[in-house]
């Protein structure tokens, strides 16, 4: 019975267990505050490339509008969509939850920034394509069966 105690005590504690988000063995609150020059060293080359040549002119300006939206948004709710046609622009961990309206064609893409997506670009978080959506083949009459315009279309 000792056995089975112990058994029991084993999957509490693994039902309990919530997955904790790490980056490079570090926790969301130590990539917060460790200063950007650490930060850049912890993304892969091509990252590290773009971000010690430094942010452009316009990568600064969506970071401040980030944090204005982030600092207006309701207690629990979420903030502001900022858009920007930024598809190269890094993500950060200070723009984790924010909702970025990433730019295509003629439409803002939305993207909620979660910790998952820290070190990668915005451009891979907005959909490109239109998801394809099958219906009946052929061409389906617009107007009822019954309908004296859909005897003249039809022949019926």
């Amino acid at each position: 019975s000792l056995g089975k105690g112990r058994m029991a005590e084993v999957e509490q504690k693994k039902k309990c267990i919530f997955h904790k988000f790490t980056y490079c063995g570090m926790d969301l609150g130590q990539l917060l505050d460790i200063f950007p020059e650490q930060l850049i060293q912890l993304y892969s080359a091509q990252q590290w490339w773009i971000l010690n040549w430094g942010l452009q002119r316009k990568q600064p300006s969506l970071l401040k509008h980030l944090s204005k939206a982030k600092k207006e948004a309701p207690l629990m709710g979420k903030p502001e969509v900022v858009k920007t046609h930024l598809w190269d622009m890094i993500m950060l961990p200070k723009m984790g939850a924010s909702m970025v309206g990433v730019y295509y064609s003629k439409i803002f893409n939305q993207v909620e920034i979660k910790p998952e997506m820290i070190g990668h670009y915005q451009g891979e978080f907005s959909n490109t394509c239109n998801p394809v959506k099958y219906g009946r083949p052929g061409i389906r009459p617009l107007t009822p069966r019954g309908s004296p315009l859909s005897s003249i279309l039809f022949g019926q």
